[in-house]
C-alpha cells in the first residue's frame, strides 16, 4: 500500500514536470517562417517590361496565382519569432496583357530588411541622412585634364536604356 502510493505520487511528479516543460520560461521557441520570402534586393531588380519568366527567375514561383485574376502574382510571407505575435506582408506584381511587369505593390520599406525591422535587430523606422554643409564646387583649371573631362561629361547626352523583348516559351 505505501509502495503503490509511492510509485503513484512519483508518476504524478514527473507528469507535472513534463507538462511544465512545455510551457516552462526560459525555454527556446523557434521563429516560424512561411510563405516566399522576398528581399529588397529582389524589388530592386524588378523593373517595368520585363516579362513573366524573367520576374519568376528573380522572385521564384509566386504562392498565390489567382483563378479570376491571371495577370496578378501575389507573394505573402509571414513569420511569428519566437512564439510572439504572427506579423504577415505581401507583394503583388500586376502583368498587362503582354505579359510583362506593369506594377508592384505590397508592405515593403526601400532600404530594409523586413525580418530585421520584425525581429528587432535593426531599428524599422529610417532616418533621414544627416544634411552636409553645402560646399563651393572647386572649378578646375582652364585647360587642364579635370576640366576637358568635366566638359566631355556635361556634354553627354542621355539614352534611354532599351527594354528587352519578351523570351518565346515554347
Amino acid at each position: 500500500m505505501q509502495n503503490t502510493k509511492l510509485m503513484l505520487s512519483s508518476l504524478t511528479l514527473v507528469g507535472l514536470f513534463a507538462l511544465a516543460g512545455c510551457s516552462f520560461p526560459g525555454v527556446y521557441k523557434v521563429d516560424i517562417q512561411q510563405g516566399n520570402v522576398v528581399t529588397q534586393d529582389m524589388i530592386d531588380q524588378l523593373r517595368p517590361g520585363m516579362t513573366r519568366s524573367q520576374v519568376r527567375f528573380i522572385m521564384g514561383s509566386p504562392l498565390i496565382t489567382d483563378t479570376f485574376h491571371a495577370n496578378r502574382w501575389d507573394y505573402l510571407y509571414s513569420i511569428q519569432p519566437g512564439g510572439g505575435p504572427r506579423q504577415q506582408e505581401r507583394v503583388s506584381l500586376v502583368f498587362n496583357a503582354n505579359d510583362q511587369l506593369a506594377g508592384l505593390a505590397g508592405d515593403f520599406l526601400p532600404g530594409v530588411s523586413r525580418d530585421e525591422a520584425i525581429l528587432g535587430t535593426q531599428p524599422a523606422t529610417i532616418e533621414a541622412p544627416a544634411q552636409a554643409p553645402a560646399v563651393e564646387e572647386e572649378r578646375p583649371a582652364r585647360g587642364s585634364l579635370l576640366e576637358q573631362i568635366q566638359r566631355d561629361v556635361d556634354a553627354a547626352e542621355s539614352v534611354p536604356v532599351p527594354i528587352p523583348e519578351p523570351l518565346e516559351t515554347n
